[in-house]
């Protein structure tokens, strides 16, 4: 059984509806598909009805976004978790604005050096999607600034350039009450992405996990060789989930369908202790 438990369709920053994106996943051969659409769940019933259509095993999911008490950014990936529960909402809520203006001062600053403007942003956005870095990216491309996502995000994007803008986010062991609370499972996302960044303390991971960590996305192409084998010793101690996933972005991101799996194992412990919501497998 091939299963991907981290997709994007452009319902956040996906260059696919959630259906095309269920259309590509059954062409990629896959068996089951996770849709985790940053801070938004509104892609879940086109997926599913799709999903169901192809014949194709559809978990429902959201990769919320985070920020440790070291200001080092986390994305939080959950699974079957109530799309109704307002505490969470409520953050969801929150991050959107801060995502917002964050994602203004962001242009605000390259316009003083590029031929970007914010309804340029907003051209390579779906009305109610979750603006962010990826349509930036999306804008300079389509300026001619640089050749795709990747080669904005490895410069002018990157959390190293003089155009990077934090923002306040939810701590991400609250962000995993949260998810626990809405019954759902809570796993972090390619924690050691160094590549895209800062990576999180050691602190960190303890404080996820005391805070009810149900996995780690092990498996993915941002994560060192060195961090798969440390995550991995992390997992086998405190007998996490371990998830392996393609982080698919459609025609925005190099990352195919499927370059990553994750074991059926696996996926029954995230549906054994998911309570929030039904997947259809």
């Amino acid at each position: 059984m091939r299963i991907d438990l981290h997709t994007h369709s452009n319902v956040s920053d996906g260059t696919e509806t959630p259906s095309e994106l269920m259309r590509a996943a059954s062409a990629a051969g896959l068996d089951v598909v996770a849709l985790t659409d940053h801070d938004q769940t509104s892609g879940w019933d086109e997926a599913a009805a799709q999903a169901r259509k192809l014949g194709l095993g559809f978990v429902p999911g959201m990769e919320i976004t985070c920020q440790d008490a070291h200001g080092i950014s986390v994305h939080l990936l959950s699974y079957l978790h109530d799309p109704t529960y307002q505490p969470l909402l409520d953050e969801l809520d929150r991050a959107l604005n801060s995502r917002i203006i964050r994602a203004r001062r962001i242009v605000d600053l390259l316009a003083e050096d590029y031929p970007i403007s914010w309804d340029l942003v907003g051209e390579h956005c779906l009305p109610g999607s979750t603006v962010g870095r990826p349509h930036i990216a999306d804008a300079l491309v389509a300026a001619g600034v640089v050749e795709n996502r990747n080669e904005a995000f490895a410069n002018i994007l990157s959390s190293r350039s003089r155009y990077y803008v934090s923002h306040p986010a939810v701590n991400p062991a609250t962000a995993v009450q949260l998810v626990r609370e809405a019954g759902g499972v809570p796993v972090f996302a390619h924690p050691k992405a160094s590549a895209r960044g800062r990576v999180v303390p050691d602190s960190t991971f303890y404080e996820m996990i005391d805070a009810g960590l149900a996995g780690v996305e092990v498996h993915h192409r941002d994560n060192t060789a060195e961090g798969k084998a440390w995550l991995l010793d992390l997992a086998a101690e405190h007998d996490l989930i371990v998830t392996g996933s393609s982080d698919y972005h459609g025609t925005g991101k190099l990352n195919r369908l499927g370059e990553n799996l994750t074991e059926p194992g696996m996926l029954q412990r995230i549906i054994d202790e998911g309570t929030g919501t039904q997947t259809s497998i």
